[in-house]
């Protein structure tokens, strides 16, 4: 079953008036082409109940981390047809304007009127400009809704389940003598980020002791380090991670693109907010005092947010158009434009990314993949590979994250613990990474984590992942 509302990997967005449909991707990352985007084995449980929260698998009442926008209601565009063609007869012919249709008859105009739909430009107006950094034109379009902040990102919500008996079960569990690590683990491991944020304030109210304090004085280690990310929640753990990241000799760059890369603009506007909030500092400045020249450039345009929403449709115009734009920066001169690719990028939703992929590949018969390695390097080289790669296919992407953490000599523990609990708040989005983990590596999450983890760390780290513990 796929992911709730999610469009299959290849396949386009909804689109209004079906302009384009996106054929099949091109294979990516050297292996074989992945199956569709959020079909890998998942299969989802039965409703139930569970206070006034969904069930263990069900997509909770928001968006979750990554999770696509609604697919109806006010302002949202019709479904269209998926990938591949349809049985004869099944559904209707190709409307004008889908991808291998022909074009529309022009409407007639009239002398010095603008075309039906087209952006509105008033008198002493400048023309459009569409330099680094800019979306393209038709994101400003109003007819096409924000993509909503990621559950834990928006405004805080009063929900209805009572979190006192979890909250009086944590105390119990750290009370006295000895801690029982099992019923930390147990409570907190599968709670998603409205049900953390109720048991943190009814710790507080009834106990009056900071939930996060007490268990940093009972546990130790990454065991300490998981629990307290999954208190804090999903917010407040990623400004943690980009300020440890940007403190001290060095920068954790993989850090910072965990945190900041592929989000929406809601995600990223709430993190700046709450940077601010939590630590009095911009953090702007704090990236700009710890990247430099074109890398620095590549990530304030991220934190512009000024990238495309997902409902924003694939336009097959505007996409050759990018598929020209990153061919003239890269391959077709000496010497690279390296921020109109970081400005395509980090401007673009995941579905117009999807789309370039697809049709450089057809057109100059090489993978984007490819002519990044080739003409970038270094962080910023990584940082495009990830969004790419992030557009391709997030669930895909997540699980060879996951697998770097563990890959080598040693542990990269900081990065397994933050990509676990990163994943862990959208628990469909988590069963995903899981199926495209073992698709991929030909083997069992659970088990890869336990041969890198041992103890309490390992049971909070399969607890988050599913495993029953």
């Amino acid at each position: 079953m796929s992911y709730s509302g999610y469009p299959p990997y290849g396949q386009a967005p909804p689109q209004h008036g079906g302009y384009y449909q996106q054929p099949p991707p091109p294979q990516q990352y050297g292996a074989p082409p992945p199956p569709p985007q959020g079909q890998y084995g998942y299969q989802q449980p039965p409703p139930g109940q569970y206070g006034q929260q969904p069930p263990y698998g069900a997509p909770p009442p928001q968006s979750g981390y990554g999770a696509p926008p609604p697919q109806s209601g006010y302002g949202a565009p019709p479904p269209q047809s998926g990938y591949g063609a349809p049985p004869p007869g099944q559904y209707p012919p190709p409307q004008h304007g889908s991808y291998g249709a022909p074009p529309p008859p022009a409407p007639p105009q009239q002398y010095g009127q603008q075309p039906y739909g087209a952006p509105q430009q008033g008198y002493g107006q400048p023309p459009p400009q569409h330099g680094y950094g800019q979306p393209p034109p038709q994101a400003y379009a109003p007819t096409y809704p924000p993509t909503p902040p990621s559950l834990g990102y928006g405004p805080p919500q009063i929900i209805g389940w009572n979190g006192d008996a979890d909250a009086n079960g944590l105390r119990q569990a750290m009370k006295g003598f000895g801690t029982d690590e099992r019923a930390l683990i147990r409570i907190l491991a599968q709670k998603d980020p409205l049900q953390i944020h109720t048991i943190r304030d009814a710790y507080t109210r009834l106990h009056k002791r900071d939930l996060i304090k007490d268990v940093k004085s009972e546990v130790s280690g990454w065991f300490e380090t998981g629990l307290v990310a999954i208190i804090r929640g999903p917010l407040q753990h990623d400004v943690h991670m980009l300020y440890d990241a940007m403190s001290g000799l060095g920068t954790k760059e993989k850090v910072l693109n965990d945190v900041l890369l592929g989000r929406s603009n809601a995600d990223i506007n709430a993190i700046k907010s709450e940077y601010l909030r939590t630590f009095r500092r911009r953090l702007e400045d704090d990236v700009r005092g710890d990247l430099s020249m074109k890398t620095e450039r590549h990530f304030m345009i991220v934190l512009g947010a000024t990238r495309a929403e997902d409902s924003v449709p694939v336009v097959k115009s505007e996409i050759d158009r990018d598929v020209t734009e990153v061919y003239n920066a890269t391959e077709a001169k000496l010497g690279t434009d390296e921020m109109k690719v970081c400005s395509i990028f980090s401007t673009r939703n995941d579905n117009q990314i999807r789309a370039i992929a697809y049709e450089y590949q057809q057109r100059y018969a090489r993978s984007l993949e490819d002519v990044i390695r080739k003409e970038f390097s270094g962080h910023m080289e990584d940082a495009l590979l990830y969004q790419l790669r992030q557009g391709l296919d997030k669930y895909m992407h997540q699980a060879s994250l996951l697998e770097d953490a563990m890959a080598g000599a040693g542990t990269k523990d900081h990065l397994l613990v933050s990509r676990v609990v990163r994943n862990h708040w959208d628990r469909n989005h988590m069963a995903n990474v899981r199926g495209a983990y073992e698709k991929r590596y030909r083997k069992n999450l659970a088990s890869r984590i336990k041969g890198e983890t041992s103890g309490d760390y390992e049971r909070l780290m399969l607890a988050c992942i599913g495993e029953v513990i």
